[in-house]
């Protein structure tokens, strides 16, 4: 055990910035006041001003955008944290998580879906079938669109957050599943938009799972890829 130290200033200055956040009284993406207006603010210098500041971009709740000022990146520490812990996670683990956010999504956004979600459906499903023979790279960043959509039809916002979470990690997944594959699916995503827009939630749940084949053994390493979404 140590002795307990009282809160420096550096701290108390951090935690007044951090609650504006939490509050939000300075918003996600909005330009939070200068180093000079913080330091009249809250009545300290500009360097522990500084200090305190940087403290929470290393959190992921702001970013200094270079000529522009610091913006409001997080409402709290959790998606930075999120970010990093999926990033080491286990790669089969994650795809065993995202299997089960994209189908009970799907089955959701059957339900709740609003006209705007089926023409951000819609839309996208046409242009990423559209680009497949002529622009992969935009096809599958749109592959990775169309699923989001389908679960920002859920209007589930954690599941939504926690998808955003695990984007990059979907990203490379189907990027490296690309190499090995020239299926292109078409039929598979026509049958997932098209459950979801005719409000037909097994269809959209049967059709969410046919992108996922059988989980691996239990005793596949953190090498393994478990089960490969086949889109």
């Amino acid at each position: 055990m140590q002795p307990v130290r009282r809160q420096s200033l550096i701290g108390q200055v951090t935690d007044q910035l951090r609650g504006e956040i939490e509050s939000g009284t300075w918003a996600v993406g909005t330009r939070i006041p200068t180093e000079p207006e913080l330091t009249e603010l809250t009545g300290t210098g500009r360097n522990t001003v500084r200090e305190a500041v940087q403290a929470l971009v290393h959190a992921g709740m702001l970013e200094r955008r270079q000529g522009s000022g610091t913006y409001v990146l997080a409402s709290s520490e959790m998606p930075s944290a999120l970010g990093k812990y999926f990033s080491s996670a286990r790669r089969r683990d994650v795809l065993e998580l995202r299997r089960a956010l994209d189908i009970t999504a799907a089955t959701l956004a059957a339900e709740r879906r609003t006209d705007e979600d089926v023409r951000v459906l819609e839309d996208t499903l046409a242009h990423r079938t559209a680009l497949w023979d002529v622009d992969r790279t935009r096809a599958l960043l749109l592959d990775v669109s169309l699923h989001r959509a389908i679960v920002a039809a859920s209007h589930n916002s954690i599941y939504l957050e926690v998808y955003d979470f695990l984007l990059p990690s979907i990203e490379e997944t189907i990027l490296d599943h690309d190499a090995d594959s020239d299926r292109a699916f078409h039929e598979e995503h026509t049958a997932l938009v098209r459950a979801v827009v005719s409000g037909d939630a097994d269809a959209a749940a049967t059709a969410a799972r046919c992108f996922f084949t059988e989980l691996a053994a239990d005793g596949a390493d953190d090498r393994d890829t478990g089960a490969l979404p086949t889109d």
